[in-house]
């Protein structure tokens, strides 16, 4: 068979499949029971993802398809070995990870959020990272206590 006919992968082509890797905390992995469990998760759907590109006859085109989940199971795989599951608050008294923290704001806003993971966190949500200022400056403290984040005096109201 002539090699004009071969179907050659291209260096770009080569190059699309190789995606860089998700760049990696430097803080430790704390997770809630929550999620240690969307981590894992999230890890068999990028297997899932996968093994489904594998599946695919064209060659380049396979390569393409797998690279996104390629790239996610590193991420996920080392993010799951690497979680440091922290059991549920035993008390109220105290701002810790995994709490939920109602606080008022200087403007009169009244926020909850809870201290989560980085992995998990979603402020929209609801939950906050444990290494965000507001999460930071949280830590340790009670009910009543005032903490300052950036130019803002938050209040905090109450722990649940």
């Amino acid at each position: 068979m002539s090699v004009a006919f071969m179907k050659e992968e291209s260096a770009e082509t080569a190059a699309e499949t190789v995606l860089p890797d998700r760049p990696i905390s430097s803080h430790p992995n704390l997770v809630t029971e929550a999620g240690l469990k969307a981590l894992e998760q999230q890890l068999q759907s990028a297997r899932d993802a996968h093994e489904a590109a594998n599946a695919i006859d064209d060659i380049n085109e396979r390569r393409r398809q797998a690279a996104g989940p390629a790239r996610d199971i590193r991420y996920f795989a080392e993010r799951v070995h690497t979680a440091q599951l922290i059991p549920a608050p035993a008390s109220a008294d105290s701002v810790s990870f995994g709490s939920t923290v109602r606080f008022s704001r200087d403007d009169g806003r009244e926020q909850t959020y809870r201290i989560v993971g980085e992995d998990e966190a979603d402020p929209k949500a609801g939950t906050i990272s444990y290494v965000s200022p507001v999460a930071r400056a949280l830590n340790g403290k009670s009910v009543g206590d005032l903490v300052t984040v950036g130019n803002q005096e938050l209040e905090i109201i109450a722990i649940l």
